[in-house]
């Protein structure tokens, strides 16, 4: 049976676009409810608390938009709050996490590096990964909140940038696979590669994302049949969201604000 409803996907802010871009790859025929909560960016730093009420109004307001499905394109989200949101909620949720697992079959050296927020990187969730998938390797599991800021602007090269990347990547010396562990930061792939160097992999989530999408979709009948769709909101300013995400995603969209009360 043909299911035509949206596929409703969430972030902080325009990161998980990086997520949006690989399931509308896959799956080009799925509409999507894209939600950007800019009001609250960054969750990094926030309660668990705090994340759970957060997530739990966007997805009380993604379900009356009739998605059939709920991707958490945030890594801080995911990592705090997907057991409660799935607790409360009947909707299909897919969450996003660094691909530790994928990173230490890679590995050729035994030394792997996670780049992800602070609040990700102190997680007891990516802790608990990498016990699991790279128990015995070196892991360097670095957290920055200095990144997203810069991103969210658009700012993908600017010597401010650069400037900070370097200084954060300097805690990968001697690293074989670098695995991206926000959302945010494939948009800065090309400059941390450059700065790393051709022999470090770098992976990120979001293929693995789109293919859990598509599995979890087919198993329960709900693939779409019809031309695809898509709707963006923020709680941030629509204008400078529809400018960013026009810039970042090469995409012509008209984002309509949505405030929570």
């Amino acid at each position: 049976m043909d299911d035509n409803r949206p596929v409703g996907i969430f972030d902080s802010g325009v990161g998980g676009l990086t997520i949006f871009s690989e399931i509308t790859k896959l799956s080009p025929r799925e509409s999507i409810i894209y939600f950007a909560d800019q009001n609250n960016i960054p969750y990094s730093g926030k309660s668990e608390r705090d994340l759970e009420k957060i997530t739990s109004n966007i997805v009380r307001f993604l379900i009356k938009n009739k998605i059939k499905l709920i991707v958490i394109a945030c890594n801080t989200a995911t990592v705090y709050t997907i057991d409660y949101l799935r607790s409360k909620f009947k909707v299909p949720i897919i969450g996003v996490v660094p691909v530790v697992k994928t990173a230490a079959r890679f590995t050729k050296s035994g030394r792997i590096g996670i780049l992800s927020t602070a609040a990700t990187s102190k997680s007891k969730y990516q802790k608990d990964l990498i016990k699991k998938f790279a128990n015995g390797l070196i892991v360097n599991n670095i957290g920055t909140d200095e990144l997203v800021s810069f991103i969210e602007t658009g700012d993908l090269k600017s010597a401010v940038l650069n400037k900070k990347l370097r200084n954060i990547l300097k805690e990968f010396q001697g690293i074989d696979v670098l695995a991206l562990g926000c959302s945010h930061y494939p948009f800065l792939r090309d400059e941390i590669q450059k700065i790393l160097g051709l022999e470090v992999l770098i992976l990120d989530s979001g293929p693995a994302v789109a293919r859990q999408v598509k599995r979890v979709l087919e198993s329960n009948k709900m693939l779409s049949n019809k031309k695809s769709k898509t709707r963006f909101f923020t709680t941030g300013n629509p204008a400078d969201f529809k400018r960013i995400v026009e810039k970042l995603i090469n995409a012509k969209l008209d984002p309509v604000r949505y405030e929570f009360i």
